[in-house]
């Protein structure tokens, strides 16, 4: 992304890509497409090495990131994931882990915390309901003795099946609650859904009374438990963001590289007027999404009073030139780009599901009118 990277931010992405490029290259990512888990558990723990799970947690904390802007130095990872289209939870464990450092409770922090940040458990966010919609419903509590009882479903949960932890987004009465439930709860079930994107793995988690303590609570039910949502939405699609213009970027670069490749009627067909128009736009593109992804990154990271609206902006103009890009990229391939056997149809599924996963571009710009009083 177009962001000035500091020396020690230039060396996190180049050991990012040099990990990638060694444990995870892209013919790792597809043997995995039939594994039920989808990805290596050795990778997660790797990854947790590199600090990919800590940057969003304070040093007192047992976290740590390379910069005073932990965020951007997440992102930096996160579209380096993208461009390979890899596997795993690292966007949920981050948003996970960050919310605990926020906004936690001390048994949280000391028991589920150091665990998340090395790598030793997964954590995921259910947050979108049975019918996708981003609000954070779907799931009803119920105060008990000493607790709550979760009833409801929570879908497009990533990770979920190989998921330890839940950060559940849910409701007491009329007020915003979330709680952190393990995977072994009495009453919760999780049910894998078939993904279009080969590389990633989502789930439908259905609580049908489940019973967790009071100690489970992330935060008091309330208006600040609403705004530490809308943070946690909003560091969600700054990583995402990122991992999109990885995606762009890659599916780019293949493209051009093919234009420059494929010969015909005797020249390189990136060389005919009609190409070169199309491949302009997509550099526009990539360039656009590039300074969007990286202004929702910086004010995200700052915690800056428009962080909402510029996270939704960006997200909604990127889930939708994405589209373009890989649509077009295609055509440009011709035949080839249609075969199982190229690589360009995982990075046009990454795309396609990014676009929509954590809220469409039509659902973001309601939430910008929203945010404006529309």
């Amino acid at each position: 992304m177009e962001l000035e990277l500091t020396d020690d931010q230039e060396l996190l992405r180049d050991t990012t890509v040099r990990f990638l490029g060694s444990d995870a290259p892209i013919t790792r990512v597809r043997n995995l497409i039939d594994d039920p888990t989808g990805f290596d558990p050795a990778w997660v723990r790797e990854g947790a090495d590199l600090g990919w799970f800590a940057m969003l947690v304070p040093e007192e904390l047992g976290g740590g990131s390379v910069s005073d802007r932990p965020l951007v130095d997440a992102s930096i990872v996160a579209e380096e994931l993208g461009r390979s289209v890899q596997p795993g939870p690292f966007l949920p464990m981050n948003v996970v882990a960050g919310a605990l450092a926020n906004y936690g409770n001390d048994e949280q922090r000391a028991e589920v915390l150091p665990v998340i940040v090395a790598g030793e458990k997964i954590a995921t966010w259910a947050m979108a309901d049975a019918g996708g919609s981003w609000d954070g419903t779907g799931v009803a509590a119920t105060r008990t003795n000493g607790g709550f009882t979760l009833s409801g479903t929570k879908s497009f949960v990533q990770d979920a099946a190989s998921a330890d932890w839940f950060l559940v987004t849910a409701s007491v009465g009329s007020e915003p609650a979330q709680f952190l439930v393990p995977r072994d709860a009495a009453g919760l079930d999780v049910s894998p859904l078939v993904c279009f994107d080969l590389a990633r793995r989502l789930g439908t988690v259905s609580f049908d009374g489940v019973v967790v303590a009071a100690s489970a609570l992330v935060g008091e039910p309330g208006h600040a438990t609403a705004r530490n949502i809308g943070h946690q939405l909003d560091v969600a699609l700054a990583l995402q963001c990122a991992e999109t213009v990885g995606v762009l970027d890659a599916m780019f670069e293949m493209t051009l590289q093919y234009s420059k490749d494929r010969i015909a009627f005797g020249r390189p067909i990136g060389s005919f007027q009609s190409l070169k128009h199309i491949l302009a736009d997509l550099a526009l593109y990539v360039e656009t999404c590039k300074a969007g992804a990286a202004a929702a990154v910086r004010s995200v990271d700052r915690s800056a009073d428009d962080a909402s609206e510029v996270a939704s902006m960006a997200k909604a103009y990127i889930g939708d030139v994405a589209i373009d890009v890989a649509q077009e990229s295609l055509q440009i391939h011709g035949g080839i780009g249609y075969t199982w056997e190229h690589d360009l149809h995982l990075f046009m599924r990454r795309a396609s599901v990014n676009s929509v996963l954590y809220g469409s571009p039509a659902w973001h710009r309601e939430r910008v009118c929203a945010v404006h009083g529309l």
